[in-house]
């Protein structure tokens, strides 16, 4: 015979049949720590590099070691995140409109940035009063690298050799060709191609976690980047290039938040400090180890987690890196017109254009090669203008402060460049865009991957996708 406590609760449970059960706790975010780590290793570093210089310079493979780990997963990252873009878009043509809308854009863009710089470098004249010796002209003779190419070879140097080897080199847009032939095949092959796009997202969320992994040890190499590059450069080298280095930084400041900012809230309707918000991990990782590369795979996964398309982010980040160098091109003019005063023989504005086109045509050669700002800078000089190579041996002490700049420049062009390009081409859910930077939908930080998204509307024949699932 049941009990009164029995009745009592049997009644009650009768009473609210339809309450849900409690929802699943959420997994505690424990990745703020890592980034706490990673300010903490920062100011370790720097302390270091200070008091034992040429102990932080001994650290600099720690730094080294980790941005090379970052890169070795690039490619698979950005052949992943095309392949599935494009695979699942019904008209190819939406492609090529995304790929001519990004060029155009990157193309204005780095003309504006060069703008700027010259600018400002004709109002400054930093390089004033300054004295060359015999040992920094062969600096600056030794940072002309003979990695970067002539326009005509840098665009033959696309082809890989091997299908393979556009993932083994580390090449990005050799990945990018790659990865957009076999989203157009699998494109074409229509439902016959649904069971290799199952399995390359199966691998995309393979690479992610292995990424995320591989972020736990950003402590680490922040704190050997950061030791190294002020170990060597010491503050003299700081305050005798403290203007230059003051200027390119105020310059940069102005072209993000004033140039980007206005344009991103006239075209997408955004605030640019929601969208840098957004990504403040991201430029806390690029200013621990001086390099937007490090950055690259996580703007690919929080492009997508905004709302940003597939195709759009796929093929608009990669190409970026490479073509939209946009704090490349300040440093690059300034620099130029630096050196030109610190060797006493400026530059009328006849003389400046044409140099500084060059550059924005060299930049291209450069893509991908280590130190590419101040190597594309050397290497342009040496053909453009010879006279002015001894003086790059001037910045090679501050260029790694330098580069600091130019790389959180760089990487806040291509994410500005990525919701314009999505909004042009109408592929960006705005309504999840606004719900993202409210911090309405936090990005996972676990997987790197929206586990939950439902695939696109656009996937041709999901009939044969729901019988193998139910298999």
């Amino acid at each position: 015979m049941p009990t009164k406590t029995s009745r009592r609760a049997a009644v009650a449970a009768a009473s609210t049949p339809d309450t849900a059960p409690a929802a699943p706790r959420a997994k505690r975010d424990r990745t703020h720590y890592l980034y706490l780590a990673v300010i903490a290793a920062v100011v370790l570093g720097v302390a270091v590099g200070l008091i034992w210089p040429d102990a932080g310079v001994q650290l600099k493979p720690l730094g080294t070691g980790f941005v090379n780990l970052i890169k070795m997963m690039i490619s698979p990252i950005i052949f992943c995140t095309i392949v599935l873009g494009i695979g699942s878009v019904r008209k190819a043509a939406k492609v090529g409109a995304v790929g001519g809308i990004a060029l155009g854009y990157f193309l204005v863009m780095s003309l504006v940035a060069l703008t700027i710089g010259l600018v400002v470098g004709n109002i400054l004249h930093p390089g004033d009063g300054l004295h060359l010796t015999q040992a920094i002209k062969a600096s600056g003779h030794s940072q002309v690298s003979p990695d970067a190419l002539p326009p005509v070879d840098f665009v033959l140097s696309i082809i890989p050799t091997t299908f393979v080897s556009a993932f083994t080199q580390g090449q990005v847009l050799q990945t990018l060709l790659i990865a957009l032939l076999t989203g157009f095949a699998l494109q074409a092959m229509g439902p016959v191609g649904q069971p290799v796009l199952r399995g390359i997202e199966h691998i995309q969320r393979l690479v992610f976690r292995i990424l995320s992994m591989v972020m736990w040890a950003a402590p680490i190499g922040a704190f050997g980047a950061i030791a190294a590059v002020v170990g060597s450069a010491g503050l003299d080298a700081l305050k005798s290039l403290a203007v230059l280095m003051l200027g390119f930084y105020v310059t940069c400041f102005l072209f993000v938040f004033v140039v980007l900012g206005v344009i991103l809230r006239a075209v997408a309707g955004l605030n640019i400090f929601s969208l840098l918000k957004y990504l403040a991990r991201e430029f806390l990782l690029i200013l621990s180890t001086s390099s937007s590369e490090s950055a690259l795979p996580r703007l690919i996964a929080k492009m997508e987690h905004l709302g940003v398309s597939k195709p759009v982010v796929g093929i608009t980040v990669p190409t970026g890196y490479s073509f939209n160098l946009d704090g490349t091109m300040i440093y690059m003019t300034m620099a130029s017109l630096y050196i030109a005063d610190a060797l006493g023989t400026p530059m009328s504005v006849g003389e400046q254009i044409p140099l500084l086109l060059f550059l924005l045509l060299a930049s291209k050669g450069a893509a991908g090669v280590s130190g590419a700002g101040l190597a594309t800078l050397a290497g342009g000089l040496q053909s453009h203008k010879p006279a002015l190579v001894d003086g790059v041996g001037l910045i090679v002490g501050i260029d790694r402060f330098m580069s600091e700049a130019r790389a959180l420049t760089n990487f806040a062009g291509n994410a500005v460049a990525t919701v314009l390009v999505g909004t042009w081409t109408k592929e960006i859910d705005k309504v999840r865009v606004r719900q993202v930077l409210a911090g309405e939908l936090p990005f996972d930080e676990t997987t790197l991957l929206d586990e939950n998204v439902q695939p696109p509307a656009e996937v041709p024949e999901q009939g044969g996708e729901k019988e193998l699932a139910k298999a």
